[in-house]
C-alpha cells in the first residue's frame, strides 16, 4: 500500500530546493514594469513582476550573442587572436556612423575577438555586435536565427531574435525570466569569461568608454551583466551580486529614468538577500528516512537522494513547510542500491508541490525458504 509519511517538523529546514512566490514578496513592489529575481545556485524564481510577458529587451540580448561568440570560442571555431572584420553595414548601422552604442571601430579595420567581447561587454558596440554576427554566420539575419534556436536550446521558451543588437523590432522579443535564464547559463558555463562582465572600462581606437551598468560602481557585490535602453523598452538591466556564497539574479526593465535603473537595482538586490536565505543540506547519500523490507536479510533499507538538497527561501515558508517520504510500503526483496524507491515531498505556502525521488542507500538481499516462512509467521503474528 502507498504509504505516506511526515517528517519532524525541525528537518523541513533540511529538505529540499523549490520554486517559490513567497507570501511576504506580494506586498513587495518596484516601479519596473518586468522584474524576475532568481536564486542562482537553484535557479528558483523568487520574485517576479510578470516574469514571463514578452518585452524589449533592448541590448539586454547582447547577451545571447555573447553566449553565441562564448560557444565559439569554446568549440575552437573562433580564437581570442582571431580578428573580426568592420564591414560597411556593421559601421553604418552601429558604428560612429549610426549614432547609437559604439565601440568606435573604424570603416573596413579589423578588430580582435578579445577586443570584441569587451566592446560588446563594456562598451555596449552595436558595431561589435554586428562584426560578430557576420563572422559567425555570414550575414546578421542568419546570425539572429542560429540566435533563436540556440536560445530554445538552453531553456529560453518565450525570447525570439531578429538582430545582434537588441535594436527596436516588433518581433525581437524576450522576457524577463528568459533574460535571467540566461545569465545563469553564462555564469554557469563561461567562468572563463564572465570577469570580463566587471570591467568598468575599455578603450578602443583611443575613445575610453565606461562601463554601463550602474550597480557595479553602487554594490561592491555587483559583477555583471547588462543594461538596455530603447524608447520601446524603457530602461533595463540584468545584474548579478554574490554576498557570502550566496548568488542572486536580477533582470528590470520598463524603468522611466538611468537614476531609477541605478536605484531600482540595489534596492532590489539588498532587499532579496536579506529576505532569502540558502541553506546547505543534506549530501547526496545522506540517510533520509527508512523504509520496511518484506523478506530481507534487512528489515529496513536507507532512503537517499542521488544529488545534494538545499534551499533558499523565505523564514514565513520556512515555518509552514510541511516535509513528506511517500513509498509503496512493503517493499519486496531483493532491494539494489540506487534502486528508486519513494518520494520525497515539499508543501509550504505559495508554492507548487515539489518532488524528488528517493533511492535506496543500500542494498537488501532476499531471506532464504526458512527466513520467508518465519516473515510470514510473524505477520500473521504481529501483524507488522
Amino acid at each position: 500500500m502507498m504509504r505516506a509519511k511526515y517528517l519532524p517538523v525541525f528537518l523541513s529546514v533540511l529538505l529540499a530546493g523549490v520554486f517559490m512566490l513567497p507570501r511576504m514578496a506580494a506586498a513587495f513592489d518596484t516601479a519596473a514594469e518586468y522584474a524576475v529575481l532568481m536564486d542562482h545556485e537553484t535557479g528558483t524564481i523568487l520574485w517576479g513582476k510578470n516574469p514571463d510577458e514578452q518585452m524589449h529587451p533592448a541590448s539586454m540580448s547582447k547577451l545571447m550573442t555573447l553566449e553565441m561568440l562564448f560557444n565559439a570560442l569554446r568549440d575552437g571555431t573562433v580564437s581570442m587572436d582571431d580578428e573580426f572584420k568592420i564591414s560597411e553595414y556593421a559601421w553604418r548601422a552601429g558604428g560612429a556612423a549610426s549614432g547609437s552604442s559604439t565601440m568606435f571601430a573604424d570603416l573596413n579595420s579589423t578588430v580582435p575577438v578579445h577586443a570584441i567581447l569587451r566592446g560588446i561587454i563594456v562598451q555596449s558596440g552595436n558595431d561589435a555586435c554586428i562584426a560578430t554576427a557576420e563572422a559567425l554566420s555570414g550575414s546578421e539575419a542568419a546570425f539572429a536565427e542560429a540566435m533563436t534556436e540556440r536560445g530554445k536550446e538552453i531553456g529560453l521558451t518565450n525570447s525570439e531574435f531578429t538582430n545582434s543588437t537588441g535594436w527596436p523590432h516588433p518581433d525581437h522579443l524576450m522576457t524577463a525570466h528568459d533574460l535571467a535564464v540566461l545569465a545563469r547559463h553564462l555564469i554557469m558555463e563561461f567562468p572563463e569569461y564572465y570577469p570580463i562582465f566587471k570591467e568598468t572600462d575599455f578603450t578602443w581606437n583611443g575613445i575610453k568608454q565606461g562601463n554601463r551598468n550602474p550597480a557595479l560602481y553602487l554594490d561592491p557585490s555587483v559583477d555583471g551583466l547588462k543594461t538596455g535602453h530603447t524608447e520601446a523598452s524603457g530602461y533595463g538591466l540584468v545584474a548579478s551580486a554574490e554576498r557570502k556564497d550566496q548568488r542572486l539574479i536580477l533582470v528590470l526593465n520598463g524603468l522611466p529614468s538611468e537614476k531609477a535603473r541605478a536605484d531600482e537595482s540595489v534596492r532590489l538586490l539588498d532587499w532579496g538577500f536579506r529576505s532569502f536565505k540558502h541553506y546547505k543540506l543534506f549530501a547526496a547519500g545522506t540517510p533520509i528516512d527508512n523504509a520496511p523490507v518484506w523478506e530481507g536479510t534487512y528489515e529496513q533499507v536507507p532512503l537517499v537522494s542521488k544529488s545534494d538538497i538545499d534551499v533558499i527561501m523565505s523564514p514565513d515558508q520556512r515555518k509552514e513547510m510541511k516535509v513528506s517520504v511517500v513509498y509503496e510500503s512493503p517493499i519486496m526483496a531483493p532491494v539494489e542500491t540506487g534502486q528508486k524507491i519513494g518520494t520525497l515531498k515539499i508543501e509550504a505556502p505559495e508554492m507548487p508541490v515539489k518532488e524528488y525521488p528517493l533511492v535506496a542507500g543500500g542494498a537488501v538481499e532476499r531471506q532464504g525458504i526458512f527466513g520467508r516462512a518465519m516473515g510470514a509467521l510473524k505477520h500473521m503474528i504481529l501483524g507488522s
